[in-house]
């Protein structure tokens, strides 16, 4: 049983397929089979159960997770003891959010430690993201979620204990173009929005899952694809669109869009990490660190 195995075994049990864990690993999809197939072999047990679409666990592979964890987080421990290195921050970044919100963050970073070297790692699928700080591929990601519990925008979690920190509000707003009936109404209820169209990104999408949540089945869905599609999309009177303020201040502004009276609450910036684990000296007060 060796580390690599290890590693390769939590992977697949973060993103419940082979093809997931290669990604997140940066390996071949065969390299990881055949690490599970080595790891079940001297174990003389099966870890998975394959008859499943999913890599769901059996029993032997329940028993062997707490232990992996365990190895793992102090084989990192020896590591760091015996070899001083300067402290690394695999940080991982939801893409919607990159320009926008990810340098005040890193600007904090530097400031409160000034040592710290930052690796960023810009995705545009939240999986991919979730799956990393699980795996143990990245020590942090930020991505966006709603206020409460970490997972309650309504995206899946991965089988790893993860903690998290808010770090500020991201508002949105309900726009539509001057010239759409909607733009004339004082005030509005979802029930008034039967019938109209709301342009969406993919459903994985923040802003996508922002709208199920706000609009449920009352609004009809437009795929228009990324924000600067959707965006421009409104402003041709297509339909409605659930953007972030900050993405449409200067086209309100400009008179090409105009608020539509439902105030969407806002979405939280949300920053989070492997809870079981600490690969990084101090990681915790270093990820608060990172409030403004």
């Amino acid at each position: 049983m060796e580390l690599r195995q290890l590693r390769v075994f939590e992977a697949v049990v973060a993103h419940r397929t082979v093809t997931g864990a290669a990604v997140a690993l940066g390996l071949a999809p065969s390299s990881v089979s055949e690490q599970v197939r080595t790891l079940e072999h001297s174990l003389g047990a099966e870890l998975f159960d394959r008859a499943r679409r999913d890599m769901t666990l059996t029993s032997a592979g329940e028993r062997l997770l707490p232990w992996s964890r365990r190895l793992l987080g102090q084989a990192e421990q020896a590591r760091r003891d015996v070899v001083a290195t300067r402290a690394r921050l695999r940080l991982g970044v939801l893409a919607a959010i990159a320009a926008t919100h990810v340098p005040a963050v890193l600007a904090r970073l530097a400031d409160r430690r000034p040592g710290l070297e930052i690796s960023l790692h810009t995705d545009t699928a939240r999986d991919g993201l979730l799956s990393g700080v699980a795996a143990g591929a990245l020590e942090a990601a930020l991505i966006l979620d709603s206020p409460g519990p970490l997972g309650a925008l309504g995206f899946y979690l991965p089988p790893a204990p993860l903690d998290h920190l808010d770090l500020q509000d991201v508002p949105l707003a309900l726009v539509a173009s001057p010239t759409h009936p909607l733009a004339r109404a004082t005030t509005l209820t979802r029930e008034h929005l039967r019938g109209h169209r709301l342009l969406v990104d993919t459903p994985a999408c923040s802003y996508h899952l922002a709208g199920e949540r706000l609009l449920g089945h009352h609004v009809q869905r437009l795929r228009t694809g990324a924000l600067p599609v959707t965006r421009a999309c409104a402003e041709q009177g297509l339909g409605i669109a659930l953007i972030p303020t900050h993405a449409v201040q200067d086209h309100l502004a400009a008179g090409t869009l105009v608020r539509v009276p439902l105030d969407p609450p806002p979405l939280r910036l949300r920053l989070l990490w492997r809870a079981a684990r600490d690969p990084l000296p101090g990681l915790r007060a270093l990820l608060h660190a990172t409030c403004a």
